[in-house]
């Protein structure tokens, strides 16, 4: 049981070590488009399905909430949480909608997308992503090695080099508090939470 333990910190490990070499930029880029809406005045939403769900609610905290340092609360929203409003919705118009139609009724022009799936082929993912695009809404994915359907519709796509649907996960959350590090760094003094 200990190697098994060894060889799965290994492997997650391994990962890692691939988006330091191959991901800094883009992460980056990530944070940046972020840091330009925040700047703007605008909102991040968030999206997932299962595990990546809670990804969306962890990320979404950590903006509202705060990561590192005391400082104003952000508006993020993951648009997992709503049972009454995702039951409803998949009912009345089909699962794929629960996310497209949240992002209708309340995204604006400007704001970011965070869409969150290890195979990059969920429907009702992609069809967020294109409700999103409608609304002038900048869209960054977080998905697996291959991308799927959403590397080609995402404005911004960070594909985690792995095919392994946990060691995706770990990296996106890795990822989602990178970027969580940079907007605060980018819009807070370092020390004090104040705005710069």
């Amino acid at each position: 049981m200990r190697e098994e333990v060894i060889r799965e910190l290994e492997e997650s490990i391994n990962v890692k070590r691939m988006m330091a070499e191959n991901l800094s930029g883009v992460i980056a880029d990530a944070a940046e488009k972020i840091l330009d809406a925040y700047k703007a005045g605008k909102k991040v939403f968030l999206i997932g399905n299962g595990g990546s769900a809670a990804d969306a609610q962890h990320l979404a905290t950590e903006l509202v909430g705060r990561f590192k340092l005391e400082r104003a609360a952000l508006p993020a929203m993951a648009l997992t949480t709503d049972t009454s409003i995702l039951t409803a919705v998949a009912n009345d118009y089909g699962y794929e909608t629960v996310f497209s139609r949240q992002l209708e009724a309340l995204a604006n022009d400007g704001d970011v997308l965070i869409a969150i799936t290890t195979s990059g082929t969920s429907p009702n993912i992609l069809k967020a992503v294109e409700t999103a695009h409608s609304k002038g809404v900048i869209v960054i994915g977080l998905t697996g090695e291959t991308g799927g359907n959403l590397k080609d519709s995402a404005d911004l796509t960070i594909m985690v080099p792995s095919t392994d649907t946990a060691r995706i996960q770990e990296a996106h959350i890795t990822i989602g508090h990178i970027i969580c590090h940079l907007v605060e760094k980018g819009l807070f003094d370092d020390s004090s939470g104040i705005p710069r």
